[in-house]
């Protein structure tokens, strides 16, 4: 299986929703595990790095093209 590609600041979408109905997530913090911060009511959650590539479904949102297309 492929490993899921995200970075740092990147938004998520994950498998399951956070109790406020959103299930959008910023990673706020990378290493071992992931800490993670609910784009809806701002709650963070560090998570193994395991759980978390099993529970993403995708990237919405990346930081680098974000970034770049602020430049143009």
């Amino acid at each position: 299986m492929e490993r899921k590609q995200f970075e740092l600041g990147d938004v998520v979408q994950m498998k399951k929703q956070h109790p406020c109905g959103s299930n959008e997530m910023e990673v706020i913090r990378m290493g071992m595990d992931i800490r993670i911060k609910c784009v809806g009511c701002k709650h963070s959650v560090l998570i193994p790095r395991a759980k978390f590539e099993k529970n993403m479904k995708k990237v919405l949102r990346s930081k680098a093209s974000d970034e770049s297309s602020m430049e143009a």
